[in-house]
């Protein structure tokens, strides 16, 4: 069965994005294995403000062709777009209501694993709806202050066993969780 990936950065004092949805903090190294990941993965869950702003991203000319090799491999994948706006004619399969059951029914098709791309909300209702099977978090040494939290207004306690940490010449750490329901469940 497939899972369900929230892989993305955070800053150490928690934010995904800072007060203005800036990124820049975000750092990306070769020693990261990125690709790998995109390769691992053939679909991608996006809320619609974020696909809005990166479902058809294109990098400009002066863009590494590291960089653009990555976006290629991203605009590659099966996108899913959860939103209450019903729209056709778009590279992505809208998605409105009844999330866990067609949640469920993607998981259990064939193919590759599943990255939980974001928003904030989508990835909140995720958490919520206890649908994320590996959390993928890299802290990244930056302080924002201020910001877009990573976990906010939480039903509950997520009890989450840590499976894998990796570090990186930058400061990045990669940290791997999985709910610890779930590795109850695979025991």
């Amino acid at each position: 069965m497939k899972k369900v990936i929230l892989n993305l950065a955070v800053s150490l004092d928690g934010f995904i994005e800072g007060p203005n949805g800036e990124v820049d903090w975000c750092i990306m190294e070769e020693d990261m294995h990125f690709d790998a990941f995109i390769e691992s993965i053939d679909t991608i869950f996006y809320g619609r403000v974020s696909y809005d702003a990166w479902g058809n991203f294109q990098p400009d000319e002066n863009t590494s062709p590291a960089e653009k090799a990555m976006w290629q491999g991203i605009h590659a994948k099966h996108k899913f777009v959860f939103s209450k706006q019903d729209r056709t004619a778009e590279k992505a399969t809208f998605i409105a209501d009844d999330i866990v059951s067609k949640v469920t029914a993607i998981k259990q098709e064939n193919g590759k694993d599943i990255w939980l791309y974001g928003g904030a909300g989508l990835i909140k209702t995720f958490i919520n709806l206890g649908l994320i099977d590996i959390y993928k978090i890299s802290v990244h040494p930056v302080a924002l202050g201020s910001g877009k939290p990573l976990f906010e207004a939480l039903k509950g306690r997520v009890g989450l066993i840590l499976t894998g940490t990796r570090v990186f010449k930058s400061g990045v750490v990669e940290l791997t969780y999985e709910p610890e329901k779930q590795l109850i469940a695979n025991s």
